[in-house]
């Protein structure tokens, strides 16, 4: 079942048929600030906390949340495009993939201090996407596909989650980008609109 949901988590946007991907475009990125601008924030070790050992390595010190990626985007021999489902179907799959980032935050990291700064990098770099939705970065909208077909590795055939090196580190997250076609965005009215929609999200989320 597992397995299933990851098939339809992945793919859940896309008609996606054929393994070979051809690289298409590469577009160096640096949403925030530059690499002049900005500054080093180590937490190896921080605070004393062995589990912290080694944090720097996956997106580096001077990137806390891996919001400065390249990407190269790749065309699958089928065309990746979008469609609509229903909204609660949406809303259940993201709430499994949250719960899924509390299991792995809460089961395998023991440490309070370290759960909370691994939250916070996670909730940062995934907050970071809707600068992308909004088009108001330098990247495409997409995901990578490399990273994304692990997902049902997450978890063990016992149900326990796995403990196994997928052998790739934020450095290489963009490299095997996917842009679904097929959105209503246009450039001349989506700004505004999307705008809105951002402000009425943000104003409800703040009144909850």
């Amino acid at each position: 079942m597992f397995a299933k949901l990851a098939a339809h988590l992945i793919c859940a946007s896309a008609l996606v048929a054929g393994v070979a991907a051809i690289p298409l475009a590469y577009a160096p990125t640096a949403r925030g600030t530059s690499l002049s601008q900005r500054s080093s924030h180590s937490f190896d070790n921080w605070g004393g906390f062995s589990s912290l050992n080694g944090f720097d390595n996956f997106y580096g010190a001077d990137d806390f949340c891996g919001s400065s990626f390249s990407q190269t985007v790749v065309e699958q021999q089928s065309e990746v495009v979008c469609h609509t489902e229903r909204i609660e179907i949406i809303q259940q799959r993201l709430v499994i993939l949250q719960e899924m980032a509390k299991r792995i935050i809460t089961e395998q990291i023991c440490e309070v201090e370290t759960q909370t700064i691994v939250f916070e990098q996670f909730h940062a770099s995934l907050g970071s996407f809707s600068s992308d939705l909004s088009r108001s970065s330098s990247h495409h909208v997409g995901f990578d596909s490399s990273i994304a077909s692990h997902f049902g590795d997450i978890v063990s055939s016992d149900g326990s989650l796995s403990t196994n090196d997928f052998g790739f580190s934020g450095h290489d997250l963009g490299s095997n980008t996917i842009v679904p076609s097929g959105s209503n965005w246009d450039s001349s009215t989506s700004p505004v609109s999307v705008g809105n929609a951002f402000s009425s999200a943000q104003a409800a989320a703040s009144s909850s």
